[in-house]
This record gives structure tokens, sequence and C-alpha cells, in this order.
């Protein structure tokens, strides 16, 4: 229970803040609740859109088997380079790792002939958004990259192209590479030595990696130049001595004798694509799918028109918390999880065609990489979240294949984002705002708090006395805090008035009881004149004993009341402290017959600006208390000495020890420890207070403490040495004394010895 009492709560400042961050917080929370509910009502809304936009294709298509039969059944019915749809993009890097669903695909070309298969190439051939993308995994053990110093580029290992373009010319193109990265393509003469003008041909991008066994090279070119026969054709020139730079041998994909030419067949439907493309739209792709996952037509992008804008560092920073925002608040809404690309992704997908397949529509939301552009930054992409509709196409009692919608999610999450982000923007301004203000009002609450606190403290001193009777910070406020200063400023007031009243009282009190006390005395001496019988009766000498307490607690509490106001009028002048109290303790021994003083102090005098008969009155009441205290049979031992500035005054005596933590407040008015002292002294806490007051009076101190060796007490007076013509000699052997006991404490330790 006392650990509890001893914990303090938080500042008012500290309240007021918390306050605020609950205000602020709590409606922000609320609001982006809201929005990822709205966010979630939107993508069912744009899911159920999509849906029906598949059905109604799918209805486009119902019945029509005879535009899913115009594929050939097998690749050995034809002398053709097939290119297979993809689903993947493919970033022109020089590594394979994004051709994996199109392993099975690929073909060689040269690789069975002698019994290394130099020259000889794997090829994969792969279609996506109108781009014809290849990949040759070429073995070549002796590499000859191109030299950039000859004009000549028959003269290296180099890659040709043979095809028939729109305009029903043939085309030649040579794909050069300097070893490994980007290639470059040149447009040839028959002779396949110079390019015809010497500027590359842009529209044929890739990049090659050579290795130890040859190079793999990646690059795409746009369909649109072939034409509509699309004879195609791919060779390898092997080149192998670095120095005459002689062709060892061509490897190609051209058809072999009984073919008349070669073609490019790409594993679309050309009917079903024309009815598609009509129905494609911005930031949307549909793709229709055979009963064997075979893509027959696609169309349209998941790229939306809207211009995107570079963002600076610090709003593409503030988007990102945004953003990680959204996703922490929706992992704790528990809204559902949004699949990311990669295998987990592809499997889903699988599952969405199986599913609308077998016949039962579905939808699905994923995330997936989307090139930004792909004639300018093959490597480009940015994930964006995909809703999925597919929607089966059904003739009669059978299934022909499925609709596919896809759509991105764009201006939805634009919308929630802009949204976010102004809420955000309002909330952080709001919070400045309410911050400022609630800072300020807390800042000037605290401040009129503390100077309240700070003027309160200073009307007491620190022995409690009243030295105020009245408040002025806050008196005038309106407030609570008005209202509290003024009920202070009376208390105050009434307290100070009762002081007064307290402090005059020992002054009335002995002129109003002195005169019975007189008359009473008097009384007495006549009784015992006018009846010599009875001086020698024990009542008689009760009654004068009586009289006697009487005027000393008067005359004690007058000296109390009077003490600061008489030593205000007292005169100081500088004496030999030392030799003062060796006299006094020197009469000591004359007037108390009963009891033993030691005096001990220096070899030089000791002189302090002090008035004598007040360090006498001093003296008096640590004598009187060390008396009342001390063991029979043991002597009471003064000591001066010097210490630092200070002379150093000590009464000690052999007897009961201090109570513990009660030292300080022995010198407070009217307290008083005497639980066992004798029974015939008056007692009323004032000898101590007394010593006291004229200690600080003279600009000194004084502390009681138990003697190290815990058989008395001592009782330490220290008074400022005087600045007079014998000062140097005092700080001299006040130097010389510190250094042999560096602390008041340890000088305490002599008084043990005796």
């Amino acid at each position: 229970m006392k650990l509890f009492k001893r914990l303090r709560g938080p500042r008012l400042g500290t309240k007021i803040v918390l306050l605020g961050l609950l205000v602020l917080v709590v409606p922000t929370w609320v609001s982006t609740r809201q929005l990822v509910e709205v966010e979630r009502i939107l993508i069912q809304a744009q899911s159920q859109t999509q849906l029906k936009t598949a059905q109604g294709i799918s209805t486009l298509f119902n019945g029509r088997e005879d535009l899913f039969q115009d594929l050939p059944l097998s690749l050995d019915d034809y002398e053709a380079l097939f290119a297979n749809p993809m689903q993947n993009t493919i970033r022109f890097d020089g590594k394979d790792n994004d051709w994996v669903e199109l392993i099975d695909k690929r073909r060689d070309f040269g690789l069975d002939a002698g019994e290394s298969g130099d020259a000889g190439f794997q090829l994969t051939l792969g279609e996506r958004d109108g781009q014809l993308n290849v990949l040759m995994q070429i073995r070549d053990f002796n590499a000859v990259p191109r030299d950039k110093d000859t004009l000549r580029l028959d003269n290296a290992d180099h890659v040709r192209l043979e095809y028939i373009q729109a305009n029903g010319e043939d085309a030649r193109v040579t794909l050069t590479f300097p070893g490994s990265g980007v290639i470059t393509a040149y447009d040839m003469d028959t002779e396949w030595k110079f390019s015809n003008s010497g500027s590359p041909n842009n529209s044929i991008q890739g990049h090659v990696a050579q290795s130890q066994d040859g190079y793999l090279l990646e690059f795409r070119m746009p369909l649109g130049i072939l034409g509509s026969r699309r004879y195609f054709g791919l060779s390898f020139v092997d080149v192998d001595d670095k120095v005459s730079r002689v062709v060892r041998g061509i490897t190609q994909t051209l058809p072999r004798a009984d073919k008349a030419g070669f073609n490019l067949v790409v594993r679309r439907s050309p009917e079903l694509l024309n009815i598609v493309e009509s129905l494609g739209y911005s930031g949307a792709r549909i793709v229709i799918i055979d009963t064997d996952k075979r893509v027959r037509a696609q169309t349209g992008s998941l790229n939306s028109l809207r211009a995107s804008t570079q963002d600076s560092n610090w709003i593409a920073t503030f988007r990102n918390w945004i953003q990680s925002l959204q996703s922490y608040i929706n992992s704790v809404v528990g809204q559902e999880d949004v699949q990311s690309s990669g295998e987990n992704t592809d499997q889903v997908t699988n599952q969405l065609i199986e599913s609308a397949l077998a016949g039962d529509p579905a939808v699905l939301r994923r995330v997936a990489v989307i090139q930004q552009d792909a004639n300018v930054s093959p490597n480009l992409g940015t994930e964006q979240q995909i809703i999925m509709a597919a929607h089966p196409i059904v003739s009669k009692d059978r299934i022909l294949g499925t609709v596919i919608v896809e759509q991105n999610i764009d201006e939805i999450a634009a919308f929630q984002r802009n949204a976010a982000e102004q809420i955000i923007l309002l909330s952080t301004t709001g919070l400045l705002i309410v911050f400022i203000a609630l800072l300020t009002f807390a800042g000037r609450l605290a401040w009129r708090i503390r100077n309240l606190r700070r003027e309160t403290n200073r009307s007491i001193d620190e022995r409690g006395r009243l030295k105020t009777d009245a408040l002025h910070s806050e008196v005038h406020a309106s407030d609570e805090i008005g209202d509290l200063a003024r009920s202070v400023s009376g208390l105050l007031s009434k307290l100070h008035q009762h002081n007064r009243f307290l402090e005059n009282m020992p002054r009335t009190l002995r002129h109003e009881i002195n005169n019975p006390l007189n008359t009473l005395s008097t009384s007495l001496q006549n009784l015992a004149e006018e009846a010599p019988e009875i001086q020698d009766s024990k009542y008689l000498e009760s009654a004068k004993r009586g009289v006697l307490r009487i005027g000393a607690i008067v005359q004690n509490l007058a000296d109390a009341a009077n003490l600061e106001e008489a030593l205000q009028s007292e005169e100081v002048e500088v004496i030999d402290v030392q030799k003062l109290i060796e006299n006094y303790v020197t009469n000591c021994n004359i007037s108390h017959k009963g009891t033993q003083f030691q005096f001990r102090g220096t070899n030089t005098p000791i002189y302090a600006r002090v008035a004598d008969y007040r360090i006498e009155q001093l003296l008096d009441k640590l004598i009187d208390n060390a008396i009342d205290f001390h063991r029979s049979n043991s002597a009471i031992k003064v000591q001066v000495d010097t210490y630092r500035g200070f002379i150093q005054i000590a009464v000690a005596n052999r007897g009961p020890t201090l109570p513990q933590n009660e030292e300080e407040s022995l010198f407070d008015s009217m307290v008083s420890h005497r639980r066992d002292g004798p029974q015939n002294k008056l007692h009323f806490g004032l000898g101590l207070y007394v010593v006291r007051i004229i200690a600080e009076y003279h600009g000194g101190n004084v502390k009681a403490m138990n003697l190290v060796d815990g058989s008395g007490v001592a009782v330490v007076v220290q008074l400022p040495l005087s600045d007079t013509s014998t000062g140097s000699a005092i700080r001299a052997l006040d130097t010389k004394v510190a250094n042999r006991t560096p602390t008041a404490e340890h000088k305490l330790e002599d008084l043990t010895a005796y």
C-alpha cells in the first residue's frame, strides 16, 4: 500500500496532451474504418459488374463451336514456328527465370549435329500484347563478339532474322552483341555484310548474356511488322576464329527441302480476336480460353489511361506511410487477404479457370505486376490489385471455354488513397491546432499554478513561521484558480492574526499573572512573619515553590516571545569568543558542584562579532540541557575550534541518544523530547529554540547529533569568524585545523575520548 501511495500520476500538461490525442485518434480511426468499408463495397460492386460483363461477352460465343476449331491439332502436321501466348511479363535481362511457363514449348535446332552440338540452339517463342518474345539458348564454345571498329557485321557471332514485311517486301535484320549487354539490330543488304542505313532498328530490342557454353539471348519485336502470311525464320551465324573471322557455320530454323516456306503460327483465333477487340476498354483485359486452357483471343491492357505524375520524395514517403496504415487497418478489421503475385496467385488463377470451365462463374482478387511502358522501359513494372471474373461459354450440353475479364482497381485505390490523404492531412492540421491550443492553455495554467505555489511556499519560512498575511498572485482571477488563491490568502490572513495573538499572549500573561503572583508572594512572606511557628511547614514551602515555578513559566514564555525583537536592538562587538567560553566553563565548575565540566580550545584567540550576553544565554541553554541528560559521574565537555571560516562550539554529554529522524525538530518552538528527564525541572521545548534563534541572528547555525560511539549527544553551534585585522592569523589557523579534520563530524570524534 505504501508503494501505491508514493506513485504520482501524470502532470496537468501531460493529461491535456493525452486527452487531445484521444480526441484526434478516435475520429481518425472511425473515418479510416469507414473508408475500408467503402472500399470493400466498391470492390464488391466492381466484381459483380465484371462478372456481368463476362456473362454478357460469353453470350456472344455461346453455341459458336466453329470459333474454337480453327487451330492445328498438333505441331507435327506443320513446318512452322509456334508462338504460344504468355501470361507473365518478360524482363529482358539475359536470364531465363521468367520463361518457366513455356519451358515445355522450346525446340532444338542443330544440337544433334556432331558430338558437341556447337552452334546449335534451343528456341522458345511467346506472344504477349502484340509482341513476339524470343529466347535463344545458343551453344558456342568459341565466342567471338562484334568488333565495334569494323563496319562489317558478318565477321562475328550474330543472329539473322528473315521475314516478309506487311508491304510484301523481304526483310533482313542482323542482331549483334558485344559479349554481354544490350543487343543492336540492323537492317542488312542482300549479302548480309553491311547495314543498309547504318542506323539501328529500334523496333527490335533485347539483351544477351555470355557464358562459357555460349549465349543466352532475349529479344522481342512487334508482330505488326510481319505480313499476314507471317513468313519468319531465325539463324545463328557462328564465327570461331578471332583473327580470320570467317563464318564457320550457320544454324537455321528454315523449313526442310520438301517445304515451300517457313511460317510463324501464333496460337490465337483470328475471328475470336476480331470480335473481342471491339469489346475492350481502358484498364481492362478480356481473355478467351478454350477447354485445353489455351488462350484463343486476348485484347485490352490492365494499364489505365489516367496520366501519372512523379511525386516528390516527401509526398512519396507520405503516401507509402498511408498505404502501410491502410494495410494495418485492413489486417485489424479482418478484411480478406489479397493474393500476391507468384506461385500462389498462379494456383488460384488456375482454380478460377477450372471453376469456370466446370460451369461455375467465379470472381477473385489478386495482385499482379503490371508493365507500365513496354516500348520504353521493358523492366519497369508496378504492383496493382486486379479483379478477375470468369464465366463459362457453353454450347448445348457442353462447355466450349471461358471468358475472363480482368480489371485493375486503380480508380478505387486512388479514391481511397486521396480520401485517406485528405483525412490524414486534415487530422494532422487539426492535431497541430489542437496541440498548440492545448499546450498554450496547459502552459499558462501550469504557469499560474506554479506562481501560486511559489508564493504560497514563500509565505512560510523553513521553520513554519508566517512571513506574510496575504497572497498577491491570481487573487483577482475569476476562475477556479482565482477562487483557490483567494481561499489560501484568506487562510493566511487568519493564521497571521492567530499567530500575532499567540505571540502577544506571553506578554499579556506575564503582565496579568505577575500582579497576582506578586500579591501571593508578598502574602506568603507576611504569613511567615506573622506566624513564625509555620515557617517550617511543608505546605508553606510547597506554596513558595509553586509561586516560583509559575514565575519561571511566565518568564520563559516571555523571553521566547520577545527574543527575536530583543535581538534586533542588541549591540555586537568583536571579542575573543574562546576566552569568553573558557571563563564561562570555569564558572560552571564553581556553580554546579555536583557536575564536572571539561573545556578544550585552540592555542590562539578566536574572534567573532557577537553580543556577549546572548552568547552566554546560548551557553546557559546548552549547559542546562546537557546537565539534565548527562550520565552520573560523567563529565560534560565543551570544545571550541575553527572550521572553514566558522567558530565551532560543541557541548557533549554522556547519556541517552537522540531518537532517529528527530534531530531537526529539537530546535523548534514548544517541542521537547524529555521523556525520562528529571521531574523537578520545567520543560516547555524553548531552550534549544532559543539557541537556534541566537545562532541564526549571528549568521550561524546549530545542529544536534549522536556521538560516534553512540554513548551520548553533542550539540554543535557554528558562528562566523570576524573579518578584522587578525583575520589572516585566524584563517591560517582555520586552514591548519581544516586540513587535519575535514568535516565537523570528524571533529566530534575527539569528544568520545574523555
